[in-house]
């Protein structure tokens, strides 16, 4: 366990790393839309080049983020119905989903896209617009998207097991407030706003 818990870190870090990264491209996104429309604007010019790497950065940065997304735990998950389960039992789910689900889904993913990035790379396939951009680096981010997504799915798969056999803490406890928690600090901000009762 010790080793996989050991892989495990060393994919948390990787898939960090990479959501940090896919940050910046938010920045460099919006930073290029924004030059595109001055540009339009101003100067009545465009550039397909431009306008295609705005697209080609919001993939990367909706690819590549996903494994850092399941890291966080911050994926959509009905918590109206987890607040009310057992830790172990939320556990338990989460290892039949990323058995059951997750895993054969990115597994699928990768299998079907990995053609159509190898076509793209080998034949250089380039944009149909004039100006426009090579194809094969936004084709291979489906593939790594999937891929980063399934090696943090083995991640949080082995801290579950790790938690369910007693040689780990809960991870989905740590990223997620406890609902008595929420209310408590909820009515604390309602206390603070409330005007004191002799107020106008």
């Amino acid at each position: 366990m010790t080793v996989l818990l050991a892989l495990s870190g060393f994919i948390d870090r990787l898939n960090t790393w990479v959501g940090r990264l896919a940050m910046w491209l938010v920045l460099a996104t919006t930073l290029i839309s924004a030059g595109n429309a001055i540009v339009r604007k101003a100067f009545d010019s465009s550039s397909n080049a431009l306008l295609e790497i705005q697209w080609y950065l919001f993939a990367a940065v909706f690819m590549l983020a996903a494994g850092y997304v399941l890291l966080q735990n911050a994926h959509v998950r009905i918590d109206f119905v987890a607040s009310r389960l057992s830790a172990r039992t939320r556990n338990w789910i989460d290892v039949a989903g990323i058995l059951v689900v997750l895993a054969p889904f990115c597994l699928i993913c990768i299998y079907l896209s990995w053609p159509l990035f190898v076509n793209a790379y080998n034949s250089g396939e380039m944009s149909s617009n004039a100006g426009g951009l090579i194809r094969w680096p936004v084709y291979m981010l489906v593939p790594l998207g999937f891929g980063l997504l399934l090696l943090q799915g083995l991640s949080e798969l082995v801290k579950r097991i790790a938690f369910l056999r007693g040689v780990g803490p809960d991870t989905l406890a740590t990223h997620e407030p406890e609902p008595d928690q929420v209310a408590h600090e909820l009515a604390g901000q309602t206390e603070t706003r409330a005007p004191a009762h002799g107020d106008k």
